[in-house]
């Protein structure tokens, strides 16, 4: 079922982990009286374990295979904030799904991502040596977030409050008190 403008969300945030969309996601849907919902939590919530656990299990292919099916469920059923895994957008499939949506790409600079990530186990894609890992999921991953955003707002140095107003200046959306 195509989304209609009562079911479009009215941002779909995008970026690496560590950019802030776990955090900003709530704050922007509370800023904009609408609801927050990320993916990662409705690809848990269908199969029953948490997204490291599907990575091990089920494999990479697998997780990839549903997230793509809870992106295009939820352009099609939610009109708040939706939050992407942050390798959503490395499926053409996925990529497709968003046009025609206002895709906030969350920048962030390597250097803060490290602090904000740390070594953080439970993001299956960063074991091992979590650093060149991320560094070589930021190097692949960073042109497509560009590529497919419609709006990206820079988060390095700025706490939730300043990326939640900013993200709302780039939509052009006026906060709900």
């Amino acid at each position: 079922m195509p989304a209609t403008d009562e079911t479009r969300p009215v941002a779909v945030l995008i970026g690496p982990p560590g950019s802030g969309k776990s955090t900003v996601g709530p704050l922007l849907a509370e800023r904009l009286g609408v609801t927050f919902r990320d993916t990662d939590a409705d690809i848990e919530a269908r199969a029953g374990m948490s997204v490291p656990d599907i990575f091990v299990t089920e494999g990479e292919e697998r997780f990839r295979e549903l997230e793509r099916e809870a992106v295009a469920a939820a352009l099609t059923t939610h009109d708040g904030v939706l939050s992407l895994g942050g390798g959503a957008v490395m499926t053409e499939a996925t990529r497709e799904l968003l046009a025609g949506h206002h895709v906030v790409y969350l920048e962030v600079g390597f250097p803060v991502v490290v602090k904000r990530v740390g070594i953080d186990v439970s993001r299956p894609l960063l074991l091992g040596n979590p650093r060149a890992q991320l560094k070589r999921l930021l190097d692949q991953r960073v042109p497509v977030y560009e590529a497919t955003g419609t709006h990206r707002v820079n988060t390095d140095h700025r706490g939730p409050d300043e990326v939640a107003e900013a993200i709302i200046a780039a939509l052009g959306a006026p906060a709900r008190a």
